[in-house]
């Protein structure tokens, strides 16, 4: 098909969606990427289901200029509030992203799993819908992240006010013996680090980052729409601001990409 060579567009309300592109990237190498980081609207999780909307389908639309095959909405807000309009008036495979609640679920000994998001996930009605389908005797304690995606796109990851917040955060999870705390925010995984060095190694930490990247090569080996090309792949970001933020976050990767400051 014509359309095997194209790029896997991924958008999200910042940098945070990097961590499911770096997923990608490892799952599907020969794949070219097209990222979009729109951290002057960031973060989502604040905004009205409206104006979530209205950017996811200005992101979706960006992406479908450069021709993208395939658009991975790697932002748990956007996914809960606007994966259903995407799909039904879009015609290219959508990627969604929820938090690993299930896993979760599964995962706990306690049977209480804490989880880490943004107001805008954990009030979306597909979020309610996912959380009544698990066990009546689970407990799930929620947490608003509030300020950390802000202290990520301002490269504060490791300063001060983080640790203070997320010591703040984490501990009503953990004083009700959460064995798993689920990271329901696509910027959560860059602060692991300092997640597990307050929860201990008895504290399952869980993202989705990788059922993202498996269930992005399964929908495109079913749309035959794989590469068959074994050269050097492209990856290609955008971000309306905060450039070198985004450069700092992506300083380890080995692979060429380029990084562009746009308007969008």
């Amino acid at each position: 098909m014509e359309h095997r060579q194209n790029a896997i567009g991924i958008f999200d309300s910042g940098i945070g969606g990097t961590s499911i592109w770096r997923e990608i990237q490892q799952q599907l190498p020969n794949e070219h990427t097209l990222y979009l980081s729109d951290s002057k609207n960031a973060p989502y999780g604040q905004r009205s289901v409206d104006e979530i909307l209205a950017l996811s389908i200005k992101n979706t639309e960006f992406l479908l200029d450069q021709n993208c095959k395939l658009i991975v909405v790697a932002c748990n807000t956007a996914t809960t509030n606007a994966i259903g309009y995407l799909r039904a008036h879009y015609d290219v495979p959508f990627i969604g992203i929820e938090p690993a609640i299930k896993p979760a679920s599964i995962a706990t000994k306690s049977k209480v799993v804490g989880i880490l998001a943004t107001q805008g996930t954990l009030n979306s009605a597909l979020f309610e819908k996912t959380s009544a389908q698990l066990d009546a005797d689970l407990l799930i304690v929620e947490q608003v992240g509030e300020g950390l995606v802000n202290l990520i796109e301002n490269g504060a990851i490791s300063s001060p006010e983080m640790t203070a917040l997320l010591e703040r955060y984490l501990s009503p999870m953990l004083n009700a013996n959460a064995d798993c705390i689920v990271l329901g925010c696509t910027h959560y995984p860059y602060l692991y680090p300092q997640i597990a060095a307050i929860t201990g190694p008895d504290v399952q930490i869980i993202d989705s980052g990788h059922a993202v990247a498996l269930q992005t090569k399964k929908v495109l080996t079913a749309n035959q729409l794989l590469t068959d090309a074994s050269g050097l792949a492209q990856h290609h970001f955008y971000t309306n601001k905060n450039l070198e933020v985004l450069r700092t976050i992506l300083n380890d990767v080995t692979v060429p990409i380029n990084i562009e400051l746009r308007d969008f």
